[in-house]
């Protein structure tokens, strides 16, 4: 066991847990945030994707110990107030979202790359896409929803 200290979602956490564990399973096991999807579990498909400290990460390759005063934002924290973010609303308009299993990963990686580019060009938004797969959309109703996302 390992005491991590950590901020998730603009919270402070104090947790005792197991040190083989990963960041997908803190989440959801210990804080009870279940957003954040498993898909393959090693690091390729970005169902996973959270923000840790600025950065896109694959929660399920992150180990417990590797989460000391880091800070993780995850998709429960895109909605505020119980009103969805103008990002959620565009993917839902553009059918960004099928079945709904990548699109925690996929909003996040679009959340990173507009938090840091509010204007990125169409290559920047494939770019920051690249660690997430879609079996569904096809990809085209994902970038425009990002795309509209620009525009204010």
């Amino acid at each position: 066991m390992i005491k991590i200290n950590l901020k998730v979602n603009n919270k402070d956490c104090q947790l005792d847990v197991d040190d083989s564990l990963r960041l997908i399973d803190v989440l959801r096991e210990h804080l009870g945030l279940t957003g954040t999807k498993e898909g393959c579990g090693v690091g390729e498909c970005g169902a996973c994707t959270v923000i840790m400290n600025g950065e896109t990460v694959c929660s399920c390759i992150v180990l417990a110990g590797q989460l000391q005063n880091a800070n993780i934002e995850t998709i429960e924290n895109i909605e505020k107030n119980y009103t969805l973010s103008r990002l959620q609303e565009l993917f839902l308009k553009n059918g960004a979202i099928q079945c709904g299993f990548c699109t925690p990963g996929m909003l996040m990686s679009a959340k990173a790359l507009l938090d840091k580019n509010p204007n990125p060009t169409e290559e920047e938004i494939k770019e920051a896409l690249e660690g997430n797969l879609c079996r569904c959309t096809g990809y085209i109703p994902i970038l425009n929803a990002i795309k509209e996302a620009c525009d204010k």
